[in-house]
């Protein structure tokens, strides 16, 4: 039975997809979907970062700069395109797109211990959904990331229209997006990345999932400039040593 949160007053509302593409995709069928994503290998032997974007972005939006980023850490990678975003084919639903990564990462060959699963804000929720399927994975890192999707999907729902309420959502949130199960469920490594001056999901939000995660070794990084759009851009030096000594971490 189809979830409410893949109802046009939750997804239709909440997911913002991007038309913008990337050359020659690497294309992943998942479940009558077929996704657009994009995948460099730069050493058969190296981890691979598996990232998934934020709402209103594409994986074009991160290709060539954030996958010439991984190179030069010494990083495969794979940025995994969401149902209706870039050219990938299928409708957005929050429900329907959480077995996508783990469709991406075996189209691609990535076994779960060669893998770093990377997600920025919304793209939080299908990361720690891959954490969660594959628990084996090398490392989990969440960038601006969401505690509770029932905080967001709320912000936007209408439902005014649909033939369900509040509280509907919250079961079906419970049911299928619990970040406190599944983070508590998770002993790798964990990097948690967030401004402080987050406007749009608080840093409450990577503080709960940091609390609750079961990670023998994890890291909360506080970033005092920028904001949830600018965290890149205004903490260039600081993010990427943050990430690069994960990454060696994860390795050794």
């Amino acid at each position: 039975m189809k979830s409410i949160l893949d109802d046009p007053a939750i997804s239709g509302r909440y997911l913002f997809p991007q038309d913008r593409n990337v050359d020659d995709p690497f294309w992943v069928k998942a479940d009558g979907a077929e996704l657009a994503c994009y995948h460099r290998i730069v050493d058969a032997e190296a981890l691979t970062v598996i990232h998934f974007h934020g709402n209103g972005e594409a994986v074009a939006d991160y290709v060539p700069f954030m996958a010439d980023v991984f190179t030069d850490l010494g990083l495969n990678s794979l940025f995994v395109e969401y149902r209706e975003y870039g050219g990938s084919i299928g409708h957005a639903e929050l429900v329907a797109m959480l077995g996508d990564g783990e469709a991406a990462m075996n189209a691609a060959g990535v076994v779960a211990e060669k893998a770093i699963v990377f997600g920025r804000s919304m793209g939080s929720l299908y990361a720690i959904e891959l954490a969660h399927r594959q628990p084996a994975i090398a490392g989990l890192i969440i960038e601006s990331g969401i505690a509770d999707p029932a905080e967001r999907f709320l912000t936007s729902a209408d439902l005014k229209s649909a033939a369900f309420a509040e509280a509907d959502v919250r079961s079906e949130v419970k049911r299928y997006f619990d970040h406190k199960k599944k983070m508590s469920g998770y002993t790798n490594p964990l990097l948690t990345l967030h401004t402080e001056n987050d406007g749009m999901i608080d840093i409450s939000h990577a503080e709960r999932n940091h609390k609750w995660a079961g990670s023998r070794q994890k890291q909360l990084v506080r970033f005092p400039r920028g904001n949830h759009n600018t965290i890149f851009g205004a903490n260039g030096k600081e993010y990427l040593a943050a990430v690069s000594s994960f990454a060696r971490s994860v390795r050794e």
